[in-house]
């Protein structure tokens, strides 16, 4: 895959434009998340229909690999909290609360969609409104 066509998936990742997975999954793609497992072109809608509701996010490629089979890429994915939410993805959160994830990804390619997602956590740091961070490991 080159960057151009990654570079695609990711606007539209960030636009919350479901139809990207539609066209960059293969339907039965599987994804590890820290512990978070889950299946398929569904699985993954629901998964960010939790996160979205409560967030908006940006993902920043900060470093892009890849051949006919396997991309990778170092990411920071900055999310913000848009509402206050008891039970969001990562717990209780107030609006205006931040998340960041620093990691790397790596996306086993076959046909030209991604089959194997699998994301490695270097970091996972809160801030809260009053700017306080906190390391939080893994989240899931």
């Amino acid at each position: 895959m080159n960057r151009q066509t990654f570079d695609d998936y990711i606007r539209r990742f960030n636009a919350q434009d479901t139809s990207a997975f539609d066209d960059y999954l293969a339907p039965n793609m599987h994804m590890l998340n820290g512990g978070l497992t889950f299946d398929g072109v569904q699985g993954m809608k629901n998964h960010y229909a939790k996160i979205w509701r409560s967030f908006s996010e940006a993902l920043q490629v900060e470093r892009f690999v890849s051949d006919e089979h396997t991309a990778a890429v170092q990411l920071w994915a900055h999310f913000t909290a848009l509402k206050d939410d008891a039970n969001s993805l990562f717990g209780a959160v107030k609006t205006g609360e931040t998340f960041d994830f620093r990691g790397l990804i790596m996306y086993q390619i076959e046909n030209g969609k991604f089959v194997d997602i699998r994301v490695a956590y270097n970091s996972f740091t809160f801030t809260d409104q009053t700017g306080k961070r906190v390391e939080m490991g893994i989240p899931h």
